[in-house]
Protein backbone atom coordinates (compact mmCIF):
# COMPACT_ATOMS: atom_id res chain seq x y z
CA UNK A 1 0.00 0.00 0.00
CA UNK A 2 1.46 3.44 -1.12
CA UNK A 3 1.71 6.02 0.98
CA UNK A 4 -1.13 7.92 -0.67
CA UNK A 5 -3.44 5.27 0.00
CA UNK A 6 -2.73 5.23 3.27
CA UNK A 7 -4.02 8.74 4.22
CA UNK A 8 -6.52 8.59 2.17
CA UNK A 9 -7.76 4.84 4.04
CA UNK A 10 -6.90 7.41 7.56
CA UNK A 11 -8.73 10.21 6.18
CA UNK A 12 -11.73 8.35 5.59
CA UNK A 13 -11.62 6.66 9.08
CA UNK A 14 -11.26 9.34 11.02
CA UNK A 15 -14.69 11.12 9.79
CA UNK A 16 -16.75 7.55 10.71
CA UNK A 17 -15.13 7.43 14.19
CA UNK A 18 -15.87 11.32 14.78
CA UNK A 19 -19.56 10.11 13.91
CA UNK A 20 -19.48 7.03 15.83
CA UNK A 21 -18.55 8.74 18.63
CA UNK A 22 -20.94 11.47 18.48
CA UNK A 23 -24.00 8.63 18.00
CA UNK A 24 -22.95 6.98 21.41
CA UNK A 25 -22.45 10.22 23.03
CA UNK A 26 -25.78 10.78 23.79
CA UNK A 27 -26.61 7.34 25.16
CA UNK A 28 -24.00 7.74 28.07
CA UNK A 29 -24.33 11.77 28.57
CA UNK A 30 -27.60 11.54 30.64
CA UNK A 31 -26.13 8.64 32.80
CA UNK A 32 -22.88 10.51 33.18
CA UNK A 33 -24.33 13.83 33.82
CA UNK A 34 -26.90 11.98 37.30
CA UNK A 35 -23.65 10.02 38.18
CA UNK A 36 -21.44 13.42 38.63
CA UNK A 37 -24.29 15.29 40.27
CA UNK A 38 -24.74 12.19 42.90
CA UNK A 39 -21.03 12.16 43.02
CA UNK A 40 -20.70 15.69 44.12
CA UNK A 41 -24.16 16.12 46.17
CA UNK A 42 -23.93 12.92 48.69
CA UNK A 43 -26.95 14.68 50.74
CA UNK A 44 -29.03 13.82 47.62
CA UNK A 45 -27.43 10.42 47.17
CA UNK A 46 -28.05 9.41 50.78
CA UNK A 47 -31.80 10.63 50.89
CA UNK A 48 -32.25 8.65 47.67
CA UNK A 49 -31.02 5.78 49.07
CA UNK A 50 -33.21 5.94 52.74
CA UNK A 51 -36.00 7.13 50.95
CA UNK A 52 -37.84 3.87 50.24
CA UNK A 53 -36.85 2.10 53.79
CA UNK A 54 -37.91 5.36 55.50
CA UNK A 55 -41.03 5.43 53.63
CA UNK A 56 -41.73 1.63 54.53
CA UNK A 57 -40.71 2.65 58.90
CA UNK A 58 -43.03 5.23 58.80
CA UNK A 59 -46.02 3.89 57.17
CA UNK A 60 -45.98 0.37 58.24
CA UNK A 61 -44.14 0.41 61.40
CA UNK A 62 -44.70 3.96 63.13
CA UNK A 63 -48.25 3.68 61.47
CA UNK A 64 -49.17 0.84 63.06
CA UNK A 65 -47.92 1.62 66.23
CA UNK A 66 -49.63 4.73 66.03
CA UNK A 67 -53.16 3.07 65.12
CA UNK A 68 -52.81 0.54 68.16
CA UNK A 69 -52.18 3.73 70.93
CA UNK A 70 -55.15 5.60 69.51
CA UNK A 71 -57.42 2.09 69.78
CA UNK A 72 -56.12 2.13 72.75
CA UNK A 73 -58.25 4.99 73.72
CA UNK A 74 -61.53 3.46 72.43
CA UNK A 75 -64.23 1.14 73.77
CA UNK A 76 -65.90 -2.23 73.63
CA UNK A 77 -69.74 -2.92 73.32
CA UNK A 78 -69.95 -5.33 75.97
CA UNK A 79 -73.32 -6.74 74.89
CA UNK A 80 -71.66 -7.40 70.52
CA UNK A 81 -68.16 -7.11 71.64
CA UNK A 82 -67.90 -4.27 68.74
CA UNK A 83 -65.54 -1.90 68.99
CA UNK A 84 -66.78 1.47 70.06
CA UNK A 85 -64.90 4.25 68.67
CA UNK A 86 -65.66 6.21 72.00
CA UNK A 87 -62.71 8.44 73.12
CA UNK A 88 -61.75 7.36 76.97
CA UNK A 89 -59.07 6.20 79.12
CA UNK A 90 -60.89 3.77 81.18
CA UNK A 91 -58.73 0.61 79.28
CA UNK A 92 -55.70 2.49 80.84
CA UNK A 93 -57.18 3.56 84.35
CA UNK A 94 -57.61 -0.53 84.64
CA UNK A 95 -54.01 -1.37 83.52
CA UNK A 96 -53.23 1.15 86.48
CA UNK A 97 -55.63 0.05 88.88
CA UNK A 98 -56.20 -3.85 88.01
CA UNK A 99 -53.71 -5.94 90.38
CA UNK A 100 -53.87 -8.78 88.09
CA UNK A 101 -52.27 -6.44 84.97
CA UNK A 102 -49.39 -5.06 87.45
CA UNK A 103 -48.60 -8.58 88.57
CA UNK A 104 -48.01 -9.76 84.89
CA UNK A 105 -46.45 -6.68 83.65
CA UNK A 106 -43.87 -7.02 86.41
CA UNK A 107 -43.46 -10.99 86.04
CA UNK A 108 -43.00 -10.43 82.37
CA UNK A 109 -40.51 -7.59 82.81
CA UNK A 110 -38.78 -10.28 85.14
CA UNK A 111 -39.10 -13.40 82.62
CA UNK A 112 -37.32 -10.96 80.59
CA UNK A 113 -34.48 -9.97 82.68
CA UNK A 114 -33.96 -13.70 83.91
CA UNK A 115 -33.47 -14.62 80.19
CA UNK A 116 -30.75 -12.03 79.56
CA UNK A 117 -29.16 -12.71 82.38
CA UNK A 118 -28.47 -16.33 81.90
CA UNK A 119 -27.93 -15.80 78.22
CA UNK A 120 -25.10 -13.41 79.58
CA UNK A 121 -23.61 -16.37 81.76
CA UNK A 122 -24.00 -19.36 78.99
CA UNK A 123 -23.18 -17.14 76.19
CA UNK A 124 -19.50 -15.81 77.32
CA UNK A 125 -17.35 -18.76 77.64
CA UNK A 126 -18.91 -19.79 74.66
CA UNK A 127 -18.22 -16.36 72.86
CA UNK A 128 -14.62 -16.75 74.47
CA UNK A 129 -13.93 -19.99 73.28
CA UNK A 130 -15.28 -19.57 69.43
CA UNK A 131 -13.55 -15.92 69.34
CA UNK A 132 -10.36 -16.03 71.70
CA UNK A 133 -9.41 -20.00 71.88
CA UNK A 134 -10.87 -22.10 69.73
CA UNK A 135 -8.09 -22.63 66.98
CA UNK A 136 -8.66 -20.36 63.60
CA UNK A 137 -9.67 -22.48 61.03
CA UNK A 138 -12.25 -24.09 63.30
CA UNK A 139 -13.79 -20.53 64.17
CA UNK A 140 -16.22 -20.06 60.97
CA UNK A 141 -17.61 -23.72 61.91
CA UNK A 142 -18.42 -22.89 65.75
CA UNK A 143 -20.37 -19.72 64.48
CA UNK A 144 -22.16 -21.75 61.79
CA UNK A 145 -22.54 -24.46 64.59
CA UNK A 146 -24.31 -21.78 67.20
CA UNK A 147 -26.64 -20.14 64.18
CA UNK A 148 -27.73 -23.88 63.50
CA UNK A 149 -30.36 -23.70 65.76
CA UNK A 150 -31.71 -20.78 64.03
CA UNK A 151 -32.74 -22.50 61.42
CA UNK A 152 -35.25 -24.99 62.61
CA UNK A 153 -38.58 -23.81 62.77
CA UNK A 154 -39.89 -22.34 66.72
CA UNK A 155 -42.82 -24.08 66.77
CA UNK A 156 -40.88 -27.94 66.41
CA UNK A 157 -38.18 -26.91 68.96
CA UNK A 158 -40.73 -24.99 72.01
CA UNK A 159 -42.57 -28.42 71.34
CA UNK A 160 -39.13 -30.18 71.94
CA UNK A 161 -38.82 -28.62 75.12
CA UNK A 162 -42.23 -29.37 75.76
CA UNK A 163 -41.34 -33.48 75.45
CA UNK A 164 -38.39 -32.49 77.37
CA UNK A 165 -39.98 -31.15 80.52
CA UNK A 166 -42.49 -33.53 80.73
CA UNK A 167 -42.95 -35.73 83.90
CA UNK A 168 -41.11 -38.66 82.96
CA UNK A 169 -39.34 -36.96 80.35
CA UNK A 170 -35.77 -36.45 79.21
CA UNK A 171 -34.60 -33.90 81.88
CA UNK A 172 -36.36 -36.37 84.88
CA UNK A 173 -34.47 -38.98 83.50
CA UNK A 174 -31.38 -37.24 83.29
CA UNK A 175 -31.84 -35.58 87.19
CA UNK A 176 -32.92 -38.71 88.01
CA UNK A 177 -29.50 -40.08 89.76
CA UNK A 178 -28.80 -36.94 91.30
CA UNK A 179 -32.04 -36.89 93.18
CA UNK A 180 -33.72 -33.74 91.06
CA UNK A 181 -36.12 -33.71 88.66
CA UNK A 182 -37.80 -31.93 86.05
CA UNK A 183 -39.21 -27.98 86.46
CA UNK A 184 -41.84 -29.09 84.21
CA UNK A 185 -43.96 -26.76 83.08
CA UNK A 186 -44.35 -23.56 84.55
CA UNK A 187 -42.34 -20.30 85.16
CA UNK A 188 -38.90 -21.97 85.51
CA UNK A 189 -39.82 -24.13 82.67
CA UNK A 190 -40.46 -20.81 80.13
CA UNK A 191 -37.28 -18.74 81.46
CA UNK A 192 -35.68 -22.93 80.26
CA UNK A 193 -36.97 -22.75 76.90
CA UNK A 194 -36.81 -18.57 76.34
CA UNK A 195 -33.16 -18.87 77.06
CA UNK A 196 -32.24 -21.68 74.70
CA UNK A 197 -34.52 -20.16 72.16
CA UNK A 198 -32.78 -16.13 72.26
CA UNK A 199 -29.02 -17.71 73.16
CA UNK A 200 -27.35 -17.26 70.01
CA UNK A 201 -28.53 -13.27 69.57
CA UNK A 202 -26.42 -12.73 72.73
CA UNK A 203 -23.24 -15.37 71.63
CA UNK A 204 -23.14 -13.56 68.20
CA UNK A 205 -22.55 -10.01 69.52
CA UNK A 206 -20.25 -11.12 72.32
CA UNK A 207 -18.45 -13.09 69.90
CA UNK A 208 -17.99 -10.27 67.62
CA UNK A 209 -16.74 -8.14 70.26
CA UNK A 210 -14.48 -10.51 71.46
CA UNK A 211 -13.12 -10.77 67.97
CA UNK A 212 -12.52 -7.25 68.48
CA UNK A 213 -10.48 -6.96 71.45
CA UNK A 214 -6.52 -6.30 70.89
CA UNK A 215 -4.35 -9.06 71.76
CA UNK A 216 -1.30 -6.99 73.50
CA UNK A 217 -3.82 -5.60 75.91
CA UNK A 218 -3.90 -9.00 76.94
CA UNK A 219 -0.32 -9.32 76.67
CA UNK A 220 -0.11 -6.51 78.71
CA UNK A 221 -2.07 -7.15 81.40
CA UNK A 222 -0.40 -10.78 81.81
CA UNK A 223 2.74 -8.79 81.82
CA UNK A 224 2.36 -6.91 84.70
CA UNK A 225 0.66 -9.54 86.84
CA UNK A 226 -2.44 -9.99 86.09
CA UNK A 227 -4.14 -13.69 85.96
CA UNK A 228 -6.58 -14.78 83.94
CA UNK A 229 -9.73 -14.13 85.99
CA UNK A 230 -8.44 -10.28 86.47
CA UNK A 231 -7.64 -10.01 83.09
CA UNK A 232 -11.26 -10.94 81.94
CA UNK A 233 -12.24 -8.68 84.76
CA UNK A 234 -10.78 -5.70 84.39
CA UNK A 235 -9.82 -5.63 80.61
CA UNK A 236 -12.07 -8.17 79.13
CA UNK A 237 -15.78 -7.47 80.25
CA UNK A 238 -15.70 -3.35 80.01
CA UNK A 239 -14.18 -3.35 76.61
CA UNK A 240 -17.42 -5.96 75.65
CA UNK A 241 -20.04 -4.13 77.71
CA UNK A 242 -21.30 -2.82 74.64
CA UNK A 243 -21.59 -5.98 72.95
CA UNK A 244 -23.30 -7.93 75.89
CA UNK A 245 -26.13 -4.58 76.18
CA UNK A 246 -26.66 -4.66 72.10
CA UNK A 247 -26.98 -9.18 72.71
CA UNK A 248 -29.63 -7.65 75.27
CA UNK A 249 -31.49 -5.85 73.32
CA UNK A 250 -32.69 -9.34 71.36
CA UNK A 251 -32.86 -11.45 74.30
CA UNK A 252 -35.00 -8.89 76.33
CA UNK A 253 -37.30 -7.55 73.72
CA UNK A 254 -38.20 -10.95 72.38
CA UNK A 255 -38.82 -12.38 75.60
CA UNK A 256 -40.95 -9.76 76.79
CA UNK A 257 -43.14 -10.22 73.79
CA UNK A 258 -43.35 -13.46 73.59
CA UNK A 259 -45.99 -16.01 74.07
CA UNK A 260 -46.21 -18.81 71.91
CA UNK A 261 -43.88 -20.48 74.31
CA UNK A 262 -45.32 -19.61 77.57
CA UNK A 263 -48.79 -21.42 76.07
CA UNK A 264 -47.15 -24.58 75.01
CA UNK A 265 -44.31 -24.85 78.22
CA UNK A 266 -45.85 -22.34 80.74
CA UNK A 267 -48.80 -24.44 82.32
CA UNK A 268 -50.71 -21.52 83.92
CA UNK A 269 -48.27 -18.85 83.33
CA UNK A 270 -49.57 -15.64 82.47
CA UNK A 271 -47.44 -13.21 80.59
CA UNK A 272 -48.10 -9.54 78.81
CA UNK A 273 -48.25 -11.46 75.26
CA UNK A 274 -50.70 -14.03 76.81
CA UNK A 275 -53.09 -11.19 78.11
CA UNK A 276 -52.65 -9.34 75.04
CA UNK A 277 -53.19 -12.73 72.91
CA UNK A 278 -56.62 -13.84 74.88
CA UNK A 279 -58.35 -10.03 74.25
CA UNK A 280 -57.32 -9.47 70.32
CA UNK A 281 -61.02 -11.18 69.99
CA UNK A 282 -62.74 -10.14 72.87
CA UNK A 283 -62.06 -6.74 73.78
CA UNK A 284 -59.76 -4.74 70.78
CA UNK A 285 -58.95 -1.92 72.51
CA UNK A 286 -57.91 -3.56 75.92
CA UNK A 287 -55.93 -5.43 73.82
CA UNK A 288 -54.49 -2.61 72.86
CA UNK A 289 -53.72 -0.84 75.79
CA UNK A 290 -52.29 -3.60 77.00
CA UNK A 291 -50.14 -3.89 74.01
CA UNK A 292 -48.75 -0.12 74.39
CA UNK A 293 -46.92 -2.11 77.82
CA UNK A 294 -44.31 -3.78 76.34
CA UNK A 295 -43.28 -0.66 73.65
CA UNK A 296 -42.67 1.39 76.36
CA UNK A 297 -40.56 -1.01 78.73
CA UNK A 298 -38.61 -1.64 75.38
CA UNK A 299 -38.28 2.09 74.61
CA UNK A 300 -37.17 2.85 78.06
CA UNK A 301 -34.87 0.08 78.01
CA UNK A 302 -33.32 1.19 74.58
CA UNK A 303 -32.82 4.66 76.01
CA UNK A 304 -30.88 2.96 79.12
CA UNK A 305 -28.49 1.16 76.67
CA UNK A 306 -27.94 3.52 74.23
CA UNK A 307 -25.90 5.01 77.32
CA UNK A 308 -23.30 2.35 76.89
CA UNK A 309 -23.21 3.24 73.19
CA UNK A 310 -24.33 -0.21 72.24
CA UNK A 311 -26.69 0.72 69.50
CA UNK A 312 -23.78 2.17 67.38
CA UNK A 313 -22.88 -1.35 67.31
CA UNK A 314 -26.46 -2.86 66.11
Amino acid sequence: MTPSTKAGTQATAQPAAEATARVSAPAAGPVRRLAGTLHRRPRLRLSLLLTAPLAWLVLAYLGSLTVLFLSAFWATDSFTSNVVRIWNTDNFTALFTTDVYRQVALRSMGVALAVTALCVLIAFPIALYTARIAAPRWRPLLVVAILTPLWASYLVKAYAWRLILAQGGLLDWALGPLGLSSPGYGLAGTVIVLTYLWLPYMILPIHAGLEQVPSNLLDASADLGAGTGRTLWSVVLPMILPSVAAGSVFTFSLSLGDYIAVQIVGGKTQLIGNLIYSNITLDLPLAAALGTVPVVIIVLYLLAVRRTGALSSL
